[in-house]
């Protein structure tokens, strides 16, 4: 069962592209078709259907394009689901360049997502990924464990939607449109037909992109709708229903594929749904008359999810109009009343959307989440002026607690001002996640590590919404920590976390010259009792105070006398982290000022100190991303020296070899993204390189620049769902050079 859904959620994330991606984009062409000049006469009414079909779909914007080029005005537009965007926007009056910019600006990658963008996620969110940062996550009850969903949040999909939308079209109703437009959909329940033809324009194309698997249903009038591909791709007889005399059919839908091609259980279970989708495209063929034109872009080599190939595929749906330019010119209009006809489309009335008091904020209940915790999330406030825009944002973005499965928010208005209901659904696998990681480094040398990570999380423990949050490890590092989480009111950000760990580790020791003499080895007990509070999304600061007991001994030499200590610790830290990814950052911040004190010490010199501070700023230009990182750290009073080495940390020199009581350490890295991985399977692949300098100084050796250690290094990367994939070299000037592998966060 859990295969069968994966499988299926794989395939609907591509076919949903055909429906999400058959949207706006047009490419330009040098050759203008023209139209002979005559008299109006009396014409047919034409009729536009768009099929959905992934990023094959964005030849719709190249067939727009040659359109208008051979002046051909369209009286009636008919999608399904991408099909749907492109012709809800031209309808509603966008024009084709806007329609273009939708493709080339919108991150589709974050709109298919699994979850919200990161940095759209709340910061405790943001934070398992430090701790863990794989995307294998499953819902664990005690009848065992179950798959997500797979379905994305829906906030990147309704800024996108609303991108592409002229000002104050949002919630204009379909049937009041410049031109008149249907929207297709499927009835989950029932599998039928649903024509969406007096609903607000956003409502009929965020319904008929509902792909299952992928993006959450939407309820439309009692009814719970989906892609409407999946009964009716090509929806032909909704346009003649409409009174259309001739159709201008677009099929931009995934051919069958070879026998050679069904490989694995993936290929077959796409297989088998786009056999269905098929069918319902062939009898909609059929219907075609003899004087309707049907457009079939060549896009052989573009898959649905092939998004970087969008000015491909409107080349390609610019050139399928062209050649059947014979036929659409004897639908042209003289150039003078088709341009009285765009003028029309494109001048629609303004709706201003404007900011009315808020008399009402209510929350569905919606099960184990407190409803009240939900408005406080929401940032919206009784007595305060919203837009309907606001209102609709702040229901989204409760997605990014990671625990909700669908928000819909309805606002409405009255003589006491705007009243706005969100109702939540809960993702019942979400209440208790486990997520599973695997980190690996090694240098092929004697530096290697494995590690298997596990983490546990179940919310929603009180109506204060407290969270238990288990993390275990093993492997070259064993451990295992508990803390519990409790929020000090309903959406309070103020919180207290006590919790409890064990770990067992292995330091070595090095001499000056950076030569290993001994190891040792650590067992650790901790108690800790923290108090905080959350920034926003963006940020925490937090004081903790720790018992901590610290068993160790000699290993190699193996020397089996036993230390021990028993130290209470005080911390204060400060952290920022807005980066859109942990596997390799392209925008964003991450930053961290710590300070730790022992609280009291047997000796009466200096009580043991250490301050740090680290900060990394993320970058991208074209293709090219990177980041510039600096790290300064300080200990005093005889607390543990700081260490650098190994990759990207003085790359080429041994792992924490370079020691001090204080360390500095800049670097700039930059890699250039040459491909990416199928959506299921992770993200980008890029091929980088970074340069180093940093080095350890102390009080009566201080640092200069003569001293400083410079290395540089060149890596393969790739975003994997176990966590970033590095294979590189990396060379300290006037040092030793290694070659690297890592699976997990290193930067």
């Amino acid at each position: 069962m859990v295969i069968s859904r994966t499988l299926a959620a794989a395939f609907c994330c591509g076919f949903f592209l055909a429906a999400v991606i058959g949207a706006p984009a047009a490419a330009q062409t040098n050759a203008q078709i023209s139209a002979p000049e005559g008299a109006l006469k009396a014409r047919p009414k034409v009729a536009l259907v768009l099929s959905g079909g992934g990023a094959r779909g964005f030849a719709h914007i190249g067939v727009l394009r040659a359109l208008q080029e051979l002046r051909v005005p369209v009286d009636f537009v008919v999608g399904t689901s991408m099909g749907s965007v492109v012709g809800g926007a031209y309808a509603a009056g966008s024009s084709v360049e806007q329609l273009e910019q939708l493709v080339r600006r919108t991150d589709w990658n974050a709109v298919v997502a699994d979850r919200p963008p990161r940095d759209e996620l709340v910061y405790r969110r943001r934070e398992e990924d430090l701790l863990l940062p794989s995307r294998i996550e499953f819902g664990a009850k005690l009848d065992g464990v179950s798959l997500p969903p797979a379905a994305a949040g829906n906030e990147a999909l309704e800024l996108a939607l609303t991108r592409v939308l002229p000002h104050g079209a949002r919630d204009k109703p379909v049937n009041l449109l410049q031109l008149p437009f249907r929207s297709v959909a499927s009835d989950l329940v029932t599998g039928e037909l649903v024509e969406l033809n007096d609903t607000p324009l956003f409502l009929a194309m965020r319904a008929s992109l509902a792909v299952p698997g992928v993006f959450a249903p939407v309820r439309v009038n009692q009814r719970l709708l989906v892609d409407g591909g999946l009964v009716r791709n090509l929806p032909v007889d909704v346009a003649r229903d409409m009174g259309a005399d001739v159709i201008i059919a677009v099929n931009v839908g995934t051919p069958l594929a070879q026998e050679k091609e069904l490989i694995s259980a993936v290929s077959v279970a796409q297989q088998m749904l786009q056999i269905l989708t098929e069918q319902n495209v062939q009898r909609s063929l059929k219907e075609l008359r003899p004087d309707d034109i049907l457009v079939a872009p060549d896009l052989g080599g573009i898959g649905f999810l092939d998004f970087a190939r969008h000015d491909r595929a409107m080349k390609a749906g610019e050139a399928a109009v062209r050649a059947m330019s014979a036929k659409l010119v004897k639908l042209a209009l003289p150039e003078s009343q088709y341009a009285a006809y765009e003028l029309q489309r494109l001048s629609a009335p303004v709706g201003i959307d404007q900011p009315v008091r808020l008399a009402k904020l209510e929350v569905a209940p919606s099960g184990r989440i407190n409803p009240k915790e939900l408005e406080v999330q929401s940032g919206l406030k009784v007595g305060q002026p919203v837009t309907n825009e606001q209102a609709q944002a702040a229901g989204n973005a409760l997605f990014g607690r990671g625990d909700l499965a669908r928000v819909e928010t309805e606002v409405h208005d009255d003589k006491d001002g705007r009243n706005v209901l969100i109702k939540p659904t809960e993702a019942d696998w979400a209440r208790s996640r486990l997520r599973v990681g695997l980190e690996l480094t090694s240098d092929f040398s004697e530096n290697n590590a494995f590690e298997l990570k596990v983490m546990h999380v179940l919310s929603s423990l009180n109506d204060w919404g407290a969270e238990l949050r288990t993390v275990g490890r093993v492997g070259t590092e064993r451990a295992l920590g508990v803390q519990f989480w409790q929020p000090l009111g309903a959406g309070s950000q103020w919180y207290v976390a006590p919790g409890l760990q064990y770990d067992s580790s292995a330091v070595d020791i090095f001499s000056a010259s950076g030569f290993r003499q001994a190891r040792y080895a650590y067992n650790r007990q901790v108690g800790e009792l923290a108090l905080g509070r959350q920034l926003g999304r963006w940020g925490d600061i937090r004081y903790s105070v720790s018992r901590q007991k610290q068993v160790y001994h000699q290993s190699i030499p193996e020397d089996r006398t036993e230390g021990s200590d028993m130290q209470t610790v005080q911390q204060l830290s400060f952290n920022v982290d807005s980066l859109d990814t942990v596997a390799f950052p392209t925008r964003g911040t991450l930053f961290s000022l710590g300070w730790q004190r022992l609280m009291h010490s047997g000796s009466t010199g200096a009580v043991p100190t250490t301050q740090a501070v680290q900060g990394l700023q993320a970058f991208h230009v074209d293709r090219w991303a990177g980041h510039v990182y600096a790290e300064w750290s300080r200990s005093q009073g005889g607390a543990s020296a700081n260490t650098l080495g190994g990759f990207l940390r003085l790359s080429g020199s041994t792992p924490q070899s370079i020691i001090g009581d204080r360390t500095l350490l800049g670097r700039v890295v930059m890699a250039r993204s040459i491909g990416a991985m199928p959506a299921a399977l992770g993200g980008d692949v890029r091929l980088g390189f970074s340069l180093e300098a940093g080095g350890a100084y102390s009080p009566t050796s201080p640092l200069r620049w003569g001293s400083l250690h410079q290395a540089a290094s060149g890596f393969f990367a790739v975003d994997t769902r176990f966590g970033p994939l590095y294979l590189g070299a990396g060379t300290t000037k006037g040092g030793n050079s290694s070659a690297y592998l890592f699976l997990g966060p290193i930067w």
